[in-house]
């Protein structure tokens, strides 16, 4: 097995230093362009230089300390003042981990990730990625290569038009025309991709203009008319909100992502400790809120706890605070929280009303709507307005005690993955990073692990995008290099985009991946027992049968530490040796039963009245139960 060479470390090492020290001294420029988080830097002097050029000195400028990508013909002019600048940029060895690599490092960061890749195949590889940030809202900068300007439109060779394939899926996205505009259209696409509502936007560059010669000066100023959002809420209905809040019975607050990208975690808490108000969170929320708080009743949804689901169902007040109604987690909208009033506070105003009508709508960043709910809720306290909660909570917590999460060992003594998946939460502890791909390990991920604190767990949410964890691993790690990262992903998942391993072992990204392999396409294979009177069709991955592809071999030949666990006994000592290997990538394939399935459930297009407890079991509820 071939492992990092302590060159390659070192190199890695130096180019972080570098880049470093070259904001550590620097002047404020250009902050709000790249994220709240992003380094102060020295204003670049005027120099003439290529577009190519304009385009790595404005990357510097705003902060880039590292960009996920792969040359080729269109983008190739840009690689040459890459070679010296101070951005390290990782070769990864396919267009989808440098978008997905972009996301994890923007999710656990917080600051905009960067993605490179040239014009045809490789703008289009980026597809799946850019459209996965759009559904989860992530700060993501796409740089592509275009053919020159005089054979667009000419089907060149390796020409898409990737402005328009991503016009749908990409908050804005510019083909730029002159190399003069280059740096006013990066200081926009940060500005854009960071603020508001975050998102991808793209950055379409003919190979012309990035081969034409120009004049380089810092910093632009910004032009887009229009582009105005809405980060203060109307005090009104802060004051209607909080007015609801002190009279509802059976109120609940209902967080989403939006929260976190708003960095409104600790207002939160106070908020709920202030009101009594029992907290759901989704999946993009998790570690919003501790999972351990006495006020949390755990996930909505699909595959949501039944205090959850049930709290939502028969709440009096729903407050929802970033989040978007989405269909997973209200089952069939038509009947979702029938008797609640809804107030919706999202800085988006498209998604207010789009899915639920709202009848406080509240537009604003979520930590100032969170913020001035505080001030109010507790001016309507000390004017002597207030309800007992002490009903509903006995209600929610009798339904926490009958229906808690769990699972049943696999009557074949094979291996639970619940099992391993807990045991990994419990070892790994709550300042790790957890990145799920999708499935049943996503679902088991997201149910059996603690998130005490926030940006610890990532995952593709809306586009439910499998072969995400791998790469966004990569970027998390690289954003947090002083982090345990571990990918949480199934033998499917891991299938799709496992050879950015490769990548980790030659950049020195040391990831630690758990492989949930129960040889089939899990969360399919359920669905086909659930639905298709267990006829199952092409879910048998053969990763059980035939050990194809042999998961350790496999990560060996990547440059990994391949080891492989198939007893519960063994799993712990399993994940302290891989907690134990920090020089390099780490594969475990835990060998786990294909026939576990993941409950509570509520079966697509149903309400989430018929949320089942088991197969074939619905919980059973007196009529004063809720």
């Amino acid at each position: 097995m071939t492992r990092p060479t302590p060159e390659t470390l070192a190199h890695s090492a130096r180019r972080a230093r570098a880049a470093a020290s070259t904001a550590t001294d620097a002047e404020p420029v250009a902050r709000a362009a790249a994220g709240p988080a992003a380094p102060a830097v020295r204003t670049p002097a005027p120099a003439e230089v290529s577009g190519a050029g304009s385009l790595v000195r404005s990357l510097e400028a705003l902060g880039v300390d590292v960009v996920f990508g792969i040359p080729g013909g269109a983008i190739l002019p840009a690689y040459d003042p890459l070679y010296d600048s101070t951005v390290r940029h990782i070769l990864v060895r396919h267009e989808q981990g440098a978008g997905h690599a972009a996301t994890g490092y923007a999710q656990a960061t917080g600051r905009v990730g960067v993605c490179m890749a040239t014009s045809g195949p490789g703008a289009t590889n980026l597809v799946t990625p850019i459209a996965d940030a759009y559904m989860d809202s992530v700060p993501m900068v796409a740089i592509t290569g275009q053919v020159a300007r005089p054979a667009i439109g000419t089907d060149a060779f390796q020409e898409a038009d990737i402005q328009g394939i991503t016009l749908p899926v990409t908050k804005h996205n510019f083909l730029v025309q002159h190399a003069e505009e280059i740096p006013q259209v990066l200081a926009e696409a940060f500005h854009l991709a960071s603020t508001g509502r975050p998102g991808p936007v793209l950055v379409d560059i003919p190979k012309d203009v990035l081969q034409a010669s120009t004049t380089f000066t810092w910093p632009p100023t910004l032009d887009l008319p229009g582009y105005r959002p809405t980060l203060h809420p109307h005090g009104k209905q802060i004051r209607e909100a909080a007015r609801l809040m002190a009279s509802a019975r059976r109120p609940v607050f209902y967080v989403g992502g939006g929260v976190l990208k708003a960095g409104a975690t600790d207002g939160l808490r106070q908020l709920a400790e202030l009101t009594g108000i029992p907290v759901v969170t989704t999946l993009m929320a998790l570690g919003a809120f501790p999972d351990s708080h006495r006020q949390h009743l755990g996930m909505p949804g699909m595959h949501g706890t039944v205090a959850a689901v049930y709290g939502l169902q028969k709440a009096d007040l729903i407050v929802a605070l970033g989040a978007r109604f989405d269909d997973r987690v209200t089952g069939r909208v038509e009947s979702f929280a029938p008797d609640a009033t809804v107030v919706h506070a999202d800085i988006d105003p498209a998604e207010i009303g789009k899915n639920r009508h709202a009848d406080v709508p509240i537009v604003g960043d979520a930590r100032h709507v969170i913020d001035e709910l505080i001030a109010a809720v507790t001016a309507e306290r000390a004017a002597g307005h207030s309800t007992d909660l002490d009903d509903w909570w006995h209600q929610l917590d009798d339904l926490r005690e009958r229906y808690p999460l769990g699972y049943e060992e696999p009557a074949d003594g094979t291996l639970s993955p619940q099992y391993v998946i807990k045991r990994l939460g419990e070892i790994a502890g709550s300042d790790a990073i957890y990145v799920a791909g999708v499935g049943q390990h996503q679902m088991w991920a997201s149910q059996f692990i603690s998130y005490e604190k926030p940006y610890t767990w990532l995952n593709s949410g809306g586009l439910g995008t499998m072969g995400y964890a791998v790469p966004a691993a990569m970027g998390a790690k690289v954003g947090k290099p002083d982090v345990v990262v571990w990918a949480i992903d199934g033998d499917g998942c891991f299938q799709m985009t496992n050879q950015e391993l490769a990548t980790c072992a030659l950049e020195g990204i040391p990831v630690k991946i758990a492989v949930i392999n129960n040889g089939n396409l899990g969360m399919v294979r359920q669905w086909q027992t659930l639905f298709y009177g267990e006829r199952y069709s092409n879910t048998d991955l053969g990763t059980h049968k035939h050990r194809i592809p042999d998961f350790v071999k496999l990560a060996e030949a990547l440059g990994c530490v391949g080891l492989r666990c198939e007893t519960a006994e063994d799993v712990d000592k399993t994940i302290a040796a891989a907690m134990e290997i920090n020089d390099a990538p780490v594969v475990i394939d835990f060998v786990v039963g294909k026939d576990a399935m993941v409950w509570p459930m509520v079966p697509a297009g149903t309400s989430n009245d018929e949320i089942m407890f088991a197969r074939g079991v619905r919980p059973a509820f007196d009529e004063d139960d809720i």
